[in-house]
């Protein structure tokens, strides 16, 4: 496999984990509309998910990791 692919597996795993999480952590707590809980769960989802990218370090592509949570980059 790739490293664009495995990137782009690993983006949408982390997306769509965060939001199955906000979204049913969301229909437990707030009593609105359906697509008003989707909505709030995919802009916050895509705002606190790991952003993963390839870039190439030393003549070597690598797989490396941003997150709002760690400060700078994480070579996985």
């Amino acid at each position: 496999m790739k490293l664009k692919h495995k990137v782009l597996v690993y983006n949408f795993l982390a997306f769509a984990l965060l939001f199955i999480v906000f979204r049913v952590v969301l229909h437990m707590t707030l009593t609105i509309s359906s697509i008003y809980l989707s909505v709030i769960a995919a802009i916050s989802a895509s705002f606190l998910a790991p952003k993963f990218t390839v870039v190439k370090i030393e003549g070597v592509k690598k797989i490396v990791m941003k997150w709002i949570f760690i400060k700078g980059f994480k070579i996985l």
